[in-house]
């Protein structure tokens, strides 16, 4: 190469054609972008449908929440595709994966990593739940509101989803090592027992039984999660020179298979719902059959056919973060405050109806859903998004996710949480 083309271009100058067609293509980053986007999809799918399906109806007795799936035949075909909280504990365990494949490279233990990944979202919840309850405690005893536990209980029972999550993080040492001593056997024996649990359940009539069903079948979706790699075929996929993965690329097996995960997942929940012992739902519905308080085997179906579907559409979906574009800058901006806007989301709406109430009275909240209801859905996050807002900026903001580092620096990765101020 001539020298006149190495050289630096000086400033104010034009570059020439054969210093532009030399110019290195965009890096890549080190980071799975697709895997921090289904984790905060998976999110976002969870606080909209809490802030545009859930109905809050004041009773004798205080509010009380009901879904529009109760009223409308065949909406709950829908939650096959927004009941994503699978895809979050099989990306989540993938992400955790990685990061203690880093860790372990420096030396860290594994229990304290576990700790220390369990930490970052064990304190801003406890915060939230410490906080509610406390508020709770005083305005009921003041106040002499009956209702108000039911209301906290209400707030703040996402949560339960956060310590689920965060017991399998904590047990990571342990789950790790059982899939690098037996591989996919621990699967099969994870969902065996789920299916067990729901003949005990189901047959047999054994209370609490099913409550196993909490570590047997969200279990399944976390260890299922240590196989991605394998499933999308990244380990194999093309790189740059400096090592970098093309997260975009998909081989004709791992195509192949995300049509095996889909169809499989699909045609298990087409027979588990359509036997009649289990109902269509994959959220919960008052006065109905649930599929997830506490989870069956359906949600095992559920995860494989999710999996499935997310491998079919990643490489449009890496693309598309790839060029820069407005979904790209949107993503990474929820990106970067998922988990503060996770905990705060049901704070927010909460203070958006008891505005609502205060001004127009408690009767503004339609019991069964009409064209009108369902055409104000999208108007319907405004309230709880502008309440929330401040919430986050008042006390979430410590939370957010770091920004982005240069894919050939060496810092944290995009999902660390850090202090920000």
């Amino acid at each position: 190469m001539s020298e006149s083309t190495d050289a630096a271009v000086p400033a104010g100058s034009t570059p020439s054609p054969a210093a532009v067609g030399d110019a290195a293509p965009p890096a890549r980053p080190r980071r799975d972008p697709y895997a921090d986007f289904l984790r905060s999809f998976s999110l976002l799918v969870v606080i909209l449908w809490h802030w545009c399906f859930t109905i809050l109806i004041w009773g004798d007795d205080g509010p009380f929440a009901t879904s529009p799936l109760g009223f409308t035949s065949g909406l709950w075909i829908a939650t096959w595709l927004l009941q994503v909280l699978p895809v979050f504990f099989i990306t989540g365990a993938y992400v955790h994966l990685k990061s203690w494949e880093r860790s372990s490279a420096r030396g860290e233990r594994f229990w304290h990593f576990a700790r220390r990944q369990a930490g970052s979202l064990a304190v801003p919840s406890a915060a939230l739940l410490v906080t509610w309850v406390v508020l709770g405690i005083v305005v009921g005893t003041v106040f002499d509101l009956d209702w108000m536990g039911r209301a906290v209980l209400m707030v703040v029972s996402p949560l339960w989803f956060v310590a689920t999550y965060l017991f399998f993080v904590l047990m990571m040492p342990i789950t790790v090592w059982l899939h690098r001593r037996y591989d996919s056997l621990v699967l099969v024996v994870l969902a065996g027992l789920a299916v067990v649990v729901d003949l005990l359940r189901f047959r047999y009539d054994i209370p609490y039984v099913e409550w196993l069903n909490m570590v047997f079948v969200w279990g399944f979706c976390f260890q299922l999660g240590y196989f991605y790699r394998r499933v999308t075929g990244l380990d194999s996929a093309p790189r740059d020179v400096d090592g970098t993965v093309d997260w975009a690329a998909q081989s004709p097996r791992a195509r192949q298979g995300s049509r095996v995960f889909t169809l499989s997942g699909l045609f298990a929940l087409v027979g588990l719902v359509f036997s009649g012992l289990y109902p269509g739902s994959m959220v919960g519905v008052p006065g109905q059959g649930s599929n997830m308080a506490p989870p069956t085997v359906c949600i095992l179906a559920l995860a494989v056919f999710q999996l499935g579907v997310a491998e079919w559409i990643r490489p449009r979906v890496v693309r598309a973060l790839g060029h820069g574009g407005l979904f790209a800058r949107t993503t990474a901006l929820f990106t970067r405050f998922a988990l503060p806007l996770f905990l705060f989301h049901t704070t927010g709406m909460a203070l958006s109806r008891a505005i609502e109430w205060t001004i127009f009275g408690r009767d503004t909240e339609m019991t069964v859903p009409t064209l009108s209801w369902w055409l104000m859905r999208p108007v319907s996050i405004v309230g709880p998004l502008l309440c929330t807002l401040p919430v986050i900026y008042l006390f979430g903001r410590r939370w957010r996710t770091r920004r982005a580092v240069p894919s050939g620096a060496a810092g944290a990765p995009v999902g660390d949480r850090t202090r920000t101020g």
